[in-house]
């Protein structure tokens, strides 16, 4: 008998039916390595539980929508005990051949890695910011007031690190949560994903309690993944940016905690609800298949 697999796929689908399989048939050519998946369902229906039994995936329907982060922890305890690399990716990602490899590679080499993240491609083969630096108090509360108003801010320079575009692996303060390894060990040593967040800043909230805890975050841009956009969230932008927000604020009240930092903090919850309102009038403006708004 072969040895199981040490290496499980982790997706969150919600009405993901349509893109599911793409995810699927493309980790055929992303790693040699044998691998389960599982597909956690935050809206359960007949069609990705079919999508599961003929990929062979575990269906994991949810009692109730846990949020990105619930649903990738609730998935992550059912994986078999020998299962030592988990990738977490959105449902809309294709892996490119032999992208997987790439990661597991990286962690394998080096302890201290607890998490390593693709270069993360964008339909039209651009860059996405997929490895950031931890906002600073200064950068936070100007990404939040002028990143969608003056596109070429320095603080959301700061914020989105130019140097993802170079070729060279570097440390990152967090990765994308839409794709990412993780040592499973490191993983679980910090409970996962805080599920107080239901949806955004779960992946900037991951990098920090990893580094907190001794463990890097390494971005490899040689691993290359394509991510398709927000195929769940799109119809639901205002209600997304609201979220986006609500979260926005809980990783600043939790990072920046205390009564001397209050000022600080209310100057920065400031900022976000004027963002906030100014993208929802946006959103409500736009078509319903406009996308998703960039953090």
């Amino acid at each position: 008998m072969s040895p199981p697999p040490a290496l499980a796929v982790v997706t969150v689908s919600y009405r993901s039916r349509s893109v599911l399989p793409g995810l699927i048939s493309s980790l055929r050519e992303a790693t040699s390595r044998p691998y389960e998946v599982v597909i956690a369902d935050n809206a359960p229906d007949d069609g990705e539980k079919t999508v599961a039994e003929e990929s062979g995936a575990r269906y994991l329907p949810m009692e109730r929508n846990a949020g990105y982060g619930g649903a990738v922890n609730a998935a992550t305890r059912v994986l078999d005990p020998e299962i030592q690399w988990v990738l977490i990716c959105n449902p809309d990602v294709r892996l490119l051949p032999g992208s997987l490899d790439v990661l597991v590679d990286r962690l394998e080499a080096d302890p201290a890695i607890g998490a390593v993240g693709p270069r993360v491609l964008n339909e039209d083969g651009s860059t996405y910011p997929s490895a950031r630096a931890v906002p600073s108090l200064r950068t936070g509360i100007g990404h939040a007031l002028f990143a969608n108003i003056w596109k070429g801010n320095p603080w959301t320079r700061t914020y989105r690190t130019p140097s993802d575009l170079s070729g060279d692996a570097r440390i990152a303060g967090w990765l994308s949560g839409s794709c990412l390894l993780v040592r499973r060990a490191a993983f679980d040593a910090i409970g996962g994903f805080d599920e107080g967040y239901f949806m955004y800043f779960e992946d900037v909230d991951l990098g920090v309690r990893m580094a907190e805890a001794g463990h890097l975050n390494l971005y490899e841009p040689s691993a290359r993944v394509v991510h398709t956009g927000a195929h769940s969230t799109s119809a639901e932008a205002p209600r997304m940016v609201a979220a986006h927000h609500a979260s926005a604020r809980r990783f600043v009240g939790r990072r920046y905690a205390g009564p001397l930092l209050l000022p600080i903090r209310w100057a920065i919850y400031g900022a976000l609800g004027v963002r906030s309102l100014t993208l929802q009038l946006q959103a409500r403006a736009r078509k319903p298949d406009s996308g998703r708004t960039s953090a």
